[in-house]
């Protein structure tokens, strides 16, 4: 019976052990660049809605000679499909808007003139993303 023992192939537990430090070493390393990686898309994400956003608004005044009284205009006149999403407060409702205060002498004042993110989180490079 003994001699059918030895020849059982298997782990000792030892060996599982190392293995299981080891992975577990690999998984601590690698957290921290997957959570960067992630806000690193969520920013880029932020970065290309508000250069959108910020075109079309450009366009409307451009056609129309005045800014959008709401975002929902945008999508009702056909300039896009819909209002983006933003990734960080997972909402298209949260639009922090920037009206409009007219040209030099103040006339033409009203509208939407400039967006930003409602988050109050602060971005990777320091500046909120409030400001962006």
């Amino acid at each position: 019976m003994p001699e059918v023992l030895k020849d059982r192939r298997g782990f000792t537990l030892i060996e599982l052990m190392i293995v299981v430090a080891i992975i577990g070493i690999l998984a601590s390393l690698a957290q921290p660049m997957f959570k960067s990686a992630v806000m690193k898309s969520r920013e880029a994400a932020l970065k290309e809605d508000l250069f959108n956003l910020r075109n079309v608004l450009d366009q409307y005044y451009a056609d129309n000679a005045k800014y959008p009284d709401s975002l929902e205009d945008l999508v009702t006149k056909g300039y896009m499909r819909g209002i983006p999403t933003d990734p960080f407060t997972g909402s298209n409702t949260t639009w922090q808007t920037v009206p409009y205060s007219g040209d030099e002498s103040g006339e033409g004042a009203g509208g939407i003139y400039d967006v930003h993110s409602a988050s109050t989180d602060v971005g990777l490079n320091g500046v909120p993303y409030s400001e962006w």
